[in-house]
């Protein structure tokens, strides 16, 4: 079975035009290569060997690697300057220093002193160390958090930094996990095995059951898993799988958290999709900010291949490059195949036109992680754990103000409140509840005295809120909402992909007026109502919801300075 790949329509005959690589870069952009496919969808892979060997990417190197591709040199330039994690430099230009140390300011960071630890590295490290503010790493657990290279130091402290840069750690760990031997040894991949054997009505039991059980997507859509594999089946073959790994949503954790400790209970989940729905590949697009994971995720899929407890499809690992959007289904499947991670306007939807124009199953992997068990342990077992009328269990990331931050499994529907006290360990010392985001940055803010209210998918509407990925940030009375809501603002403004003038412009617009000492309501309340209606993504969309918020619930923080 010869692998998909796109038809490179992109590729171009005839002689090479635009910039003309000196001989040098033609020589160490082909040593990088090695025997590897010229193919367009792999641009992205090839920019990160060249900024994991050198550091950066001079445009010589970039012009040498799309006449590698045979692509325009706009075409490659396009992309390379649109991921955060590319240093792109002139050949006259000083390249950046060999180690760069990168600290997250996002929400929970910033409760956890992210900008005093930013300022002391400032003073503390020279010009031969770059220090950069950087949007969540996914580790709000432990916040702050900086990364020295590609090594996060978690509780970091500028001493801390020091001593890792003089140790010269700068390789991220590979974490600890259930291995493929011993997830095996456990009973793991039974359940793909009986599926792989079994005919069409049990696969309509499968999908059945998903239904039955109300599992739904929990990247942050909540779209019915059961339902989206129902029409996946009904399209013509060949279909493909996408796999979204790129949490990038201030606050979320929760998937590398699981990743982390049993790799193997998703990738049996994948399968298990990919046998049902009948897809020919698979496509797994992981944050690049999970160095650790990665390595680990590489290696337990080597170990998979040795020893397949049935008959793989080809599964491909593709790596993100630090753009938040790329968490935005079509924007990730443009990004697998080597372009900017610019959301598509819908229809088609990808289901029907998705990855490489083929009909494509997209998963969130917390989805594929519940899918085993509940083929083992059924749909009772699932839905019996909600709570307040809710049905199912869900994965929640809670960071902030709270004595034991970290990845709770719990019932859905579960109130703030009873998360605090019950998982939580309760405030942190010292600590009053004032507020909370209850879906990560995108997902507004609530008030203490609404801390009773069931958290699942369409319980939050009503107050303005949604829960998305289940990102719980909580801060106390010492903290202000208006600036955490300033704060997840310039994220959004960061990380839009500029494809659209509501959310490019309005974005940036709302936090400069966010940031003035009086906020102008009626123009804010105007611009946010242009960035819903009209923005292509849920970017644009639900970027407003935290300054909505504030004005709806915390207007005494809104009067003059």
């Amino acid at each position: 079975m010869s692998p998909i790949h796109p038809q490179d329509e992109r590729r171009r005959p005839g002689a090479a035009k635009g910039r003309q690589p000196d001989p040098e870069s033609q020589r160490q952009i082909r040593e990088l290569l090695g025997e590897r496919p010229r193919r367009a969808d792999l641009l992205i892979e090839y920019l990160h060997l060249i900024q994991d060997r050198y550091g950066h990417i001079l445009l010589d190197q970039l012009a040498a690697l799309a006449r590698e591709l045979r692509l325009a040199d706009a075409e490659a330039y396009e992309v390379a300057s649109f991921y955060h994690h590319f240093d792109l430099i002139r050949e006259d230009e000083a390249p950046p220093p060999p180690l760069t140390v990168r600290v997250c300011d996002s929400l929970s960071c910033a409760l956890a002193g992210a900008e005093q630890l930013l300022q002391r590295l400032m003073q503390e490290l020279g010009d031969e160390i770059r220090i950069q503010r950087v949007a969540c790493v996914g580790r709000c657990a432990e916040a702050p958090v900086a990364v020295v290279g590609d090594n996060p130091l978690t509780h970091a402290t500028p001493q801390q930094v020091v001593r890792c840069i003089e140790a010269g750690e700068s390789r991220a760990e590979m974490p600890p996990a259930v291995t493929y031997s011993r997830y095996r040894e456990q009973g793991g991949y039974r359940q793909l095995q009986r599926i792989a054997t079994a005919d069409e009505a049990t696969y309509e039991a499968v999908v059945a059951m998903l239904e039955q059980a109300h599992l739904r997507g929990l990247g942050g859509a909540g779209f019915p898993a059961g339902r989206k594999w129902r029409i996946l089946r009904r399209q013509p073959a060949p279909r493909l799988l996408a796999v979204n790994i790129d949490e990038g949503e201030p606050g979320t954790f929760k998937d590398r958290h699981f990743l982390e400790q049993d790799p193997h209970r998703f990738l049996e989940g994948m399968l298990i999709a990919a046998q049902v729905v009948g897809t020919r590949e698979i496509y797994i697009y992981l944050r690049d900010e999970y160095a650790g994971a990665r390595a680990l995720l590489e290696q337990e899929l080597a170990a998979l291949r040795r020893d397949p407890p049935i008959a793989l499809p080809p599964i491909h690992l593709r790596r993100g490059a630090g753009a938040y959007i790329c968490g935005e289904e079509s924007a990730m499947i443009e990004s697998i195949e080597g372009k900017r991670g610019m959301p598509r306007l819908r229809p088609p939807y990808i289901a029907e036109r998705g990855l490489f124009g083929l009909p494509t199953l997209e998963h969130n992997m917390e989805t594929l992680f519940w899918v085993r068990d509940l083929l083992e342990q059924g749909t009772e077992w699932f839905c019996g754990a909600g709570r307040h009328g809710r049905n199912g269990q869900r994965a929640f990331s809670v960071s902030g103000r709270v004595r034991r931050p970290g990845v709770y499994v719990a019932p859905a529907g579960i109130t703030l409140r009873e998360l605090i006290d019950e998982y939580c360990g309760g405030m942190a010392p010292g600590e009053e509840l004032y507020g909370y985001f209850p879906g990560g940055a995108s997902g507004g803010i609530l008030p203490a005295s609404l801390a009773d209210i069931p958290l699942d998918f369409d319980t939050l509407q009503e107050y303005g809120c949604f829960i998305g990925s289940a990102a719980v940030i909580v801060f106390s009375r010492r903290d202000s909402a208006r600036e955490l809501a300033l704060n997840a603002m310039r994220f959004f403004a960061d990380e839009s992909c500029g494809q659209c003038t509501p959310c490019r412009v309005g974005s940036d617009k709302a936090a400069r007026l966010m940031a003035a000492p009086e906020w102008d309501q009626p123009l804010l309340a105007e611009l946010a109502e242009t960035m819903r209606d009209a923005s292509i993504c849920g970017l644009g969309q639900a970027a407003p919801n935290p300054m909505l918020s504030v004005m709806r619930y915390f207007p005494d923080e809104l009067e003059q300075r």
